[in-house]
C-alpha cells in the first residue's frame, strides 16, 4: 500500500497524463511508481530528501514540459534504478519489456559522457548516441533528468556545481535547441548562468525584478491595438508579453559591448493564431506592422524556410510606444507546439516517418554522419568538438544551380557547400562560382546565395581547407582523406624498412626502435616510415646510421640526415636539455606509487613516458608495450594520437591513487633579464615552497638576458602549479614554463 503522501504525488502525475497525453496506460506508470519507490527506498539525495522525488520530478517534467508517450514517463520514472540502486538492466526488462529497459539503459549511458574523450570509450558513445537516434526517448528522458538536476544543484559544492553547469551551457542546453525544445533551452541556459557568473546573474536578475511591474504594464499598452485589430479581422489568437531571458540579455550586453540600460530590445511578444492557413501569419504580421514601425533587417521568415529543428515563426522587431524597440513573433498553434516541444511534437517511429516530417529524417542523419564511419578516423576530442561545432550554429540558406535548398552553418564556405553535396565532389572540387562569379574558396558564404562547385578528375583536397571549413562533415572528410593517405604512406615506408632488415638479416627489438627514432630526431616511428615513403631518406642511408645500433645509443650524431631533420623541424627538443631528463628518467621507473589499472590488466609492471613525463593530479592513460609493462601517458600527449592508430586495444584505462607516497621530477623552463642575484633568488623561491627539492641547474647567459632549465621534485600538479605562478613573479623574469621531452 502507498502512504498518503506517494499516493498524492501519484494522482497528481496521473492527472498531469490525462491533460497532456491524451490515451495512456494509467497501469503501466503506476507499477514503474511502485517500481521506483521500492528500488530507491533507502536512499537519499544530497539535500536530504527521499531519492525517489527526484525520478518523480524528472516523470513530472517529461509530462508537462516535453510529453510524448506512457512509455517516456515510465522510463523517467525508472531511469536511475539500474544505475543507482540493486535492480539491473534485466530486471527492468522482466518487468517493463525492452522498450522501457533500453530507454533506461541508454539515458544511463548518457551521464559523463560528454566530458570524457579517453580513445577506448569513443566507440561506446558513438553506438549510444546512434541507438538515441533510434529512439528519440533516451534524450528527452535526459533532458528532464539534467533540468531536475540544474534545479537541485544548490546543494551540491562549488565545483560540481560549475562543472555540472557547464556541461549543461555547452552540451545539453544547444543539444535542446538542435532538437527544437525552446523552452528546455531557455531554462537550462538560465540555471547554469546563475551558476558560472553568480555576479553577473545576480546583478541582472535583480535589474529585471526591479522593472518588472513598468515592463508589464509596457507589454500590455503595445498591445492591446493588436488585439483590437486581431479581433476586427475574426482571428482566433492568444498573445504572450514577457521579457527575454537572462542568458540572452546577457550575450547581448556582452557582444554589443552595452550596460543593461542601453539594451531596448528585453520584450518579446509572441502571437499565437489559432489557424491551419500559415499564411494568416502573414497577414497578422500586415497588422501589426501597420500599428507600428517595423525594422526592416530584423525581419525573418521561417515559416516558408523553417530551421533545421523544424521551427516555424515569423520574427519581427517593432518600434513600440516610447521608441521602445519590442521582437514579435508569429506562429500557428501547430507551429507554437513545435517550436516549444520540437522533436517531442512530431516525433514518429522510423517506420512511420512521412515526407512532412524531413525535419526528423535531418535530425536522424546528422547524428548518424556525425557518427559515422568517417568520424572512426577521428580523434576521440575531435568527434566530441564536432558535435559541440555543429550543435549551436546560426544557419544560412543557400542554393545549388538547379535551385535545391542547402541549410549551412552561418561561416560556411564553397568548400563546406561541396562536402555538403557529396563527399567525393568535396574531394575534387577546384574553384566555385557564387551568384555567377568565381569567388576564392574561403569565401564566407550568405543567406540567398547560388553556389556552382567546379571539380576536376585528379583534383585531391588540401589539407588548408581544414583552416577554413566549419561544418563537421566537411571536417571530418578531410580528415579522413589525408588520415588514409598518412596511413599508406606509413605501411609504404614500414614494408620499405622491414625488407631491408630482412636483407640485411638484422633485427630490432620494440625497445630499440624507440631509442633509435629519438636519437635520429624522427617525432615517431611513423614519421620514420613517413620519411621513407616520401624518399627524405634512403632505406640504405637510414641502415648505415642504425647498423652500429650501440654506438648509436651512446654517442653524438654527426650526420647530414640529422642535420636536414632539424631544418625540417622534426627535432622537438635540444640535445642537452633530452640529456638532463635522461639523468633522472630512472627515478620515475623505480617509483612506489601504484598506478590503479582498469579492466581485466593485474599485476604488469609500469614506467612512465619520457614523452610527456605526468604527474600526478594531470589526466593520464596507459599505453601495455610489449616489453616495458604500462607506459603512462599524459592524456594530452602529443604521440597518443600515433599509438592510438598504431594498436586502439592497447590503450587502457589508468588512474592514480589516493594516497601517493612519492614526488616526482619535473623540469622547468625559465628566461628573463640577467640581473646580479638572479639565480640566487630563484633557487630560494623554488626550495622556499613547499621545501621543494632542486635536481639540477643549467643556466646560460645571452648578452643581458638568460635562458635555464630546472630540475626539479614536485608532488603533483597543483605544487608545479604554484610554484610556476610564484616564479612568474619575480622580477625580471618574462617567462616560465614546463619542460617536456
Amino acid at each position: 500500500m502507498l502512504s498518503t503522501l506517494y499516493k498524492k504525488k501519484l494522482d497528481d502525475l496521473l492527472a498531469i497524463c490525462r491533460r497532456n497525453l491524451g490515451e495512456f496506460n494509467e497501469k503501466l506508470i503506476a507499477d514503474a511508481f511502485k517500481f521506483s519507490l521500492n528500488a530507491h527506498k533507502q536512499d537519499k539525495r544530497a539535500s536530504g530528501e527521499p531519492f525517489v522525488i527526484h525520478p518523480y520530478e524528472v516523470a513530472v517534467i517529461v509530462a508537462n514540459e516535453i510529453p510524448l508517450d506512457d512509455i517516456t514517463v515510465a522510463s523517467a520514472l525508472l531511469h536511475d534504478v539500474v544505475e543507482d540502486t540493486k535492480f539491473t538492466y534485466d530486471d527492468v526488462k522482466a518487468e517493463f519489456g525492452d522498450t522501457i529497459a533500453d530507454i533506461v539503459d541508454g539515458a544511463t549511458k548518457i551521464e559523463g559522457m560528454f566530458e570524457n574523450y579517453e580513445a577506448k570509450q569513443i566507440e561506446n558513445y558513438r553506438k549510444m548516441l546512434l541507438s538515441m537516434s533510434d529512439d528519440i526517448r533516451v534524450i528527452l528522458v535526459k533532458f528532464a533528468d539534467r533540468l531536475h538536476n540544474m534545479k537541485t544543484l544548490e546543494y551540491l559544492n562549488p565545483e560540481r556545481q560549475v562543472r555540472m553547469s557547464r556541461e549543461t551551457m555547452e552540451i545539453y542546453a544547444p543539444l535542446a535547441h538542435r532538437l527544437g525544445l525552446s523552452r528546455v533551452k531557455t531554462e537550462l541556459e538560465d540555471m547554469s548562468f546563475k551558476y558560472l557568473d553568480r555576479k553577473f546573474y545576480k546583478e541582472l536578475s535583480k535589474k529585471l525584478n526591479a522593472k518588472k511591474r513598468e515592463r508589464d504594464n509596457y507589454i500590455k499598452k503595445f498591445i492591446e491595438p493588436i488585439k483590437k485589430e486581431l479581433n476586427i479581422e475574426g482571428f482566433k489568437y492568444e498573445i504572450i508579453g514577457r521579457a527575454k531571458n537572462l542568458y540572452s540579455i546577457a550575450k547581448k550586453m556582452i557582444s554589443r559591448g552595452k550596460s543593461f540600460d542601453e539594451i531596448y530590445d528585453l520584450f518579446a511578444v509572441r502571437i499565437i493564431l489559432d489557424t491551419k492557413d500559415r499564411n494568416d501569419c502573414f497577414t497578422a504580421y500586415g497588422i501589426a506592422s501597420e500599428i507600428y514601425i517595423p525594422v526592416p533587417e530584423r525581419f525573418k521568415d521561417y515559416i516558408s524556410l523553417p530551421k533545421q529543428n523544424g521551427y516555424q515563426s515569423i520574427h519581427t522587431t517593432l518600434i513600440g510606444p516610447e521608441g521602445k524597440m519590442v521582437e514579435v513573433q508569429i506562429r500557428t498553434r501547430d507551429m507554437h507546439e513545435v517550436a516549444e516541444k520540437g522533436v517531442a511534437a512530431h516525433w514518429k517511429y522510423k517506420e512511420n516517418i512521412s515526407s512532412n516530417d524531413k525535419q526528423m529524417e535531418d535530425w536522424i542523419s546528422w547524428i548518424r554522419e556525425l557518427f559515422d564511419s568517417s568520424s572512426r578516423e577521428s580523434t576521440p576530442k575531435q568527434i566530441m568538438e564536432g558535435l559541440k561545432l555543429n550543435l549551436y550554429q546560426d544557419e544560412i540558406y543557400v542554393f545549388t544551380p538547379k535551385g535545391h535548398l542547402k541549410i549551412l552553418p552561418v561561416n560556411s564556405t564553397p568548400v563546406d557547400f561541396a562536402f555538403d553535396i557529396h563527399s567525393e565532389v568535396g574531394y575534387k572540387c577546384i574553384g566555385a562560382k557564387v551568384n555567377g562569379k568565381i569567388v576564392p574558396l574561403d569565401s564566407k558564404l550568405k543567406s540567398g546565395d547560388q553556389i556552382e562547385i567546379i571539380t576536376s578528375k585528379i583534383k585531391k583536397p588540401n589539407q588548408d581547407w581544414e583552416k577554413f571549413v566549419v561544418t563537421h562533415k566537411a571536417k571530418s572528410d578531410i580528415h579522413k582523406y589525408f588520415n588514409n593517405e598518412r596511413r599508406q604512406k606509413i605501411d609504404e615506408g614500414r614494408e620499405i624498412w622491414n625488407k631491408k632488415l630482412k636483407k640485411m638479416k638484422f633485427t630490432l627489438s620494440e625497445d630499440d626502435m624507440i631509442k633509435l627514432f629519438v636519437r635520429l630526431k624522427f617525432d615517431s616511428i611513423q614519421g620514420m616510415y613517413l620519411s621513407l615513403a616520401d624518399g627524405l631518406i634512403s632505406a640504405d642511408e637510414l641502415y648505415e646510421l642504425i647498423k652500429d645500433k650501440n654506438r648509436l645509443l651512446n654517442t653524438e650524431i654527426d650526420s647530414p640526415w640529422v642535420k636536414l631533420l632539424e631544418k625540417n623541424q622534426y627535432a622537438k627538443v635540444k640535445e642537452t636539455e633530452m640529456n638532463l631528463f635522461e639523468n633522472y628518467i630512472k627515478s620515475a621507473r623505480s617509483s612506489k606509487t601504484k598506478i590503479i589499472a582498469g579492466g581485466d590488466v593485474k599485476d604488469l609492471m609500469f614506467s612512465y613516458a619520457n614523452c610527456c613525463n605526468p604527474i600526478p593530479g594531470e589526466d593520464i592513460i596507459g599505453f601495455i608495450s610489449k616489453t616495458e609493462g604500462i607506459k603512462i601517458h599524459k592524456k594530452s600527449c602529443k604521440n597518443l594520437s600515433n599509438l592510438f592508430l598504431s594498436d586502439p586495444q592497447r590503450l587502457i584505462d589508468v588512474q592514480w591513487p589516493e594516497q601517493l607516497e612519492d614526488e616526482f621530477f619535473v623540469g622547468i623552463k625559465i628566461s628573463g633579464e640577467d640581473r646580479s642575484g638572479m639565480l640566487n633568488e630563484i633557487t630560494n623561491v623554488i626550495s622556499g615552497h613547499s621545501n621543494t627539492n632542486i635536481k639540477s641547474v643549467s643556466i646560460a647567459s645571452k648578452g643581458s638576458l638568460f635562458d635555464g632549465t630546472v630540475i626539479l621534485m614536485v608532488k603533483n600538479i597543483t605544487h608545479l602549479n604554484e610554484l610556476i605562478d610564484k616564479l612568474r613573479r619575480i622580477e625580471g623574469v618574462f617567462d616560465v614554463k614546463r619542460f617536456e621531452e
